[in-house]
């Protein structure tokens, strides 16, 4: 007679399985199983990751409007939901499309639309999906439009450009961000699909997008040929859209780094070295020109959004690129240049930063605050030339380290001018008294203060 198992409970295998029925369990699991879709090498939209979003929550976090499905529950920007179907109406009757070819078109494209995305989202149907495309993309379309069309925005139904006006700045910013975005081929494909285009030339996705970004990031993506010569048809979305904006040059290729930091701008300037803005409009174009002593830097804007711009394309790129990462590299080189005040006043000096905070202290904290969690890679850095080439320079003249305070200090200072002289002063006496072997009192108290000028000037440089 075979022996029942009993567990540690004192059940016996037997009770167990007369109270679960094994074989629906075993249905259901596979079922759940089936139903698993599987992830994606293509998707190019993921949710930040925590150890970067506990540095700044806020600056990955939309606050008017919600596009894509990552904050489509979010409570607080369902208040949008209106004013999206408003746009999708206007939208329908500016097109002249009915509303049953949309929705067929973004029906056919849902698995890749969904494939653009790090996460499954399972629990959204296929209908609610499709609907959330449809307003999303709609919205996005008309708002781009009437930003630079303004025959296009209505008095009696539109409150974003118009009374009460619903914090349209705040919605420019909300869509340039990472966790906030549709693939961009969609909203392209729909825009196709309405001919809106045939009726009005002038209205072109690209470039009231193009429009849109200069606007808001200035020198980030400028209003200038280098966005013409980049095809920015091949943007994922907004995000990508910026990114490329600064793609470098294909001469630009990142190398080996030696040496992970640099000597800050105060300390290359104390060493002699020569700063001057950079006519390129691509800001990665950053060169040091050994023989001459001189770092040239394009100019960049720093404003109160500065902070949503890099740390949003610095999320992108960590989840979308093993390799290749030039804005993590740009960040981390700013960071070893700008560490203090100072520098920033240096660089404002000369135009190489435009400060809009108006607070040298903000913008050094901003670049610390960038630096943390940015871990650049040693073995491929986009600006290691530029690194090593500046801490060679700065190794080599540690005697021109006093000569070019000198010469930035001591005609600002009398007192720093006071002191060399002393110095000097004391130098003559002390060779006067050794080689008339005689001693004055004159000459004894003279030296006394000569010597305490010059320990002030002394202290003055190792403080410096």
């Amino acid at each position: 007679m075979a022996k029942r198992k009993t567990t540690a409970t004192g059940t016996t295998t037997d009770q167990m399985n007369s109270s679960l029925d094994i074989g629906k369990l075993a249905v259901s699991v596979q079922g759940k199983l089936n139903i698993l879709r599987p992830f994606s090498n293509n998707c190019s939209i993921f949710r930040v990751p925590k150890r970067l979003r506990e540095l700044n929550e806020k600056a990955y976090t939309p606050q008017v409007i919600s596009i894509g499905p990552l904050h489509r529950e979010n409570q607080e920007l369902k208040k949008m939901d209106e004013h999206k179907r408003l746009y999708l109406r206007e939208f329908l009757e500016l097109s002249k499309v009915n509303v049953k070819d949309f929705i067929a078109a973004i029906a056919e494209k849902e698995d890749t639309l969904r494939n653009c995305y790090a996460e499954t989202f399972d629990n959204l149907s296929k209908e609610e999906f499709v609907e959330m495309v449809l307003l999303d993309c709609s919205f996005l379309i008309m708002f781009l439009l009437k930003r630079s069309f303004c025959g296009l925005r209505s008095p009696n139904t539109d409150r974003i450009f118009n009374k009460p006006w619903m914090n349209e700045d705040i919605i420019r910013f909300d869509l340039c961000l990472l966790e906030n975005q549709l693939p961009f081929f969609i909203v392209e494909d729909l825009f196709k699909l309405s001919k809106i285009q045939d009726r009005h030339e002038e209205y072109s996705m690209i470039e009231v997008t193009r429009d849109l970004l200069s606007c808001e990031w200035g020198s980030w993506a400028p209003k200038s040929s280098i966005l013409k010569e980049i095809n920015l048809s091949e943007a994922e979305h907004f995000v990508d859209f910026l990114r490329i904006c600064q793609k470098p040059a294909e001469q630009m290729q990142p190398k080996k780094l030696e040496t992970p930091t640099a000597p800050s701008v105060a300390e290359l300037h104390r060493a002699g070295i020569k700063f001057k803005l950079g006519s390129s409009k691509n800001l990665l174009d950053i060169k040091f020109d050994e023989n001459e002593g001189t770092l040239e830097i394009p100019q960049l804007e720093i404003g109160q959004r500065t902070e949503i711009l890099f740390r949003n394309l610095q999320a992108f790129e960590l989840c979308n690129y093993g390799r290749n990462r030039y804005v993590r590299d740009y960040i981390a080189m700013l960071s070893f240049l700008v560490t203090s005040a100072k520098d920033v006043e240096i660089l404002v000096k000369y135009e190489i930063l435009k400060n809009w905070h108006h607070d040298n202290d903000a913008v050094s904290i901003l670049f610390r605050n960038l630096s943390k969690e940015n871990f650049i890679n040693v073995n491929s850095f986009y600006f290691s030339g530029v690194v090593e080439d500046l801490n060679k320079y700065y190794r080599k003249r540690p005697g021109h380290n006093w000569e070019a305070f000198l010469e930035q200090n001591s005609f600002r200072n009398p007192w720093t001018m006071i002191s060399v002289v002393a110095a000097a002063v004391l130098v003559i006496l002390t060779i006067i008294q050794t080689v008339l072997d005689h001693s004055s009192c004159f000459i004894m108290i003279t030296q006394l203060f000569c010597l305490a000028l010059s320990l002030k000037f002394y202290n003055m440089l190792t403080r410096a």
